[in-house]
């Protein structure tokens, strides 16, 4: 099995938002979707771009360029997918961060997540 791949809070919003896109994932609505999973936290759309460009290095994720589309006068999209290796990743975020919110929990530290 492959060593694991620890990613940042924000590497894990990116790639949750590719993920929850799915196959409509572009630079602009993956913006979107990261602002949203952030709030109330603003997102500079620049640190999405390097870090879709980060996770790409990493082989976490892979891009392509769309045909160009007549509505936005004829200019090519570059869309992401997240690689095994990215879904693997994470996975192992999520379960990490499970087992940080049990163990908080039952140290008496409880909290409603926010909306």
């Amino acid at each position: 099995m492959a060593d694991p791949v620890f990613l940042g809070q924000f590497e894990q919003l990116v790639l949750t938002a590719i993920l929850a896109l799915d196959g409509n994932a572009y630079g602009v609505p993956i913006h979107a979707k990261v602002e949203e999973l952030s709030r109330p936290k603003k997102v500079a759309r620049g640190a999405v771009y390097a870090t879709l460009d980060r996770l790409e290095d990493k082989r976490l994720i892979a891009s392509w360029m769309s045909e160009p589309t007549p509505e936005r006068g004829g200019r090519s999209r570059r869309h992401y997918r997240l690689e095994k290796s990215g879904e693997r990743a994470l996975r192992e975020a999520a379960t990490a961060a499970r087992r940080l919110y049990e163990t908080i929990a039952e140290g008496g530290l409880a909290w409603k997540p926010s909306r």
